[in-house]
C-alpha cells in the first residue's frame, strides 16, 4: 500500500467517524444522566472504554467473518443502505432511546450493551474502507473515541454548520460497499470491473437517499 491509497483511506475514516459517530455519544449522556454529577464523569469515562474495547472486538470478528463465501456482499449491501439512510434521514432527528440508570454499574452496562449494537454500522464502513488493514484499522477505533467522549452536542454543532459532511460520508460508504462486494473472491469480478463498481454504488447510495429524504419529507407534510 502506497502513502497516497493509506492517506486516502484515513481520510475515508475520518469521514465515516464524523459521519456516523453521532448517536453513540448520545448514549453515554442517556445512561449517565440519572446519576448524581460527580459520578457521571466516570460513567462517561468507564463506559467510553468499555464501548472502545467492545468495538475492537467487533471489528476483529468482522475481518474474520468476511472470509465466509458471499459476505462480504452480504456486507456491501449493508453499507449500501446505510449510506442511503444517512442522506435520507439527513436533518431528521433520530429517536435513541436508552433508560438512565440509578447505579454507577447499570450505567455502565447499559452505555456498554447499547452502544455495541449501535456501533456495528460504524465498525462495518471503517472494516469496509480499510480493506481490513490492521494497522487503519486500529487508527479508525481510535478515532472513534473523542468523537464520543466529545459527546453529541459538538457532533451536532460541527454537521449543522458542515452539513456537507453527511454527504461526503455517504458517499465514502457507496464507495467502500462497492470495494467490499468487488473484492468478494466468492463473486469473482475481474479487476476492470472494480473501479465501474465502485462508482455505481456510490451513485446508487446518492440516488438512493435523494429518493429515501424525498418520501420522509412527503410523509411529514
Amino acid at each position: 500500500m502506497d502513502i497516497m491509497e493509506g492517506a486516502w483511506m484515513f481520510f475515508q475514516v475520518i469521514l465515516l467517524d464524523l459521519a456516523l459517530g453521532g448517536d453513540n455519544s448520545i448514549v453515554i449522556g442517556m445512561a449517565a444522566k440519572g446519576l448524581p454529577h460527580e459520578m457521571q464523569k466516570k460513567v462517561i469515562f468507564f463506559g467510553s472504554a468499555g464501548a472502545i474495547l467492545v468495538r475492537f472486538i467487533l471489528a476483529a470478528v468482522l475481518v474474520w467473518l468476511l472470509a465466509i463465501p458471499y459476505l462480504k456482499t452480504i456486507g456491501g449491501l449493508v453499507l449500501l443502505y446505510i449510506g442511503m439512510k444517512l442522506i435520507g434521514h439527513q436533518g431528521k432527528e433520530e429517536d435513541v432511546h436508552v433508560a438512565s440508570k440509578g447505579t454507577f454499574w447499570g450505567a455502565i452496562q447499559t452505555v456498554i450493551i447499547a452502544d455495541a449494537i449501535m456501533s456495528l454500522d460504524n465498525v462495518l464502513a471503517i472494516v469496509a474502507a480499510t480493506n481490513g488493514d490492521l494497522i487503519l484499522l486500529i487508527i479508525g477505533m481510535l478515532i472513534s473515541v473523542p468523537i464520543i467522549i466529545l459527546g453529541s452536542t459538538v457532533i451536532v454543532k460541527i454537521m449543522d454548520r458542515f452539513p456537507w459532511i453527511i454527504w461526503v460520508g455517504s458517499l465514502v460508504i457507496g464507495w467502500a460497499a462497492g470495494g467490499m462486494i468487488a473484492t468478494d473472491e466468492y463473486v469473482a469480478l475481474p479487476e476492470t470491473y472494480a473501479l465501474y463498481l465502485k462508482v455505481g454504488v456510490t451513485i446508487l447510495v446518492a440516488a438512493g437517499g435523494l429518493i429515501w429524504q424525498k418520501m420522509e419529507r412527503r410523509q411529514s407534510a
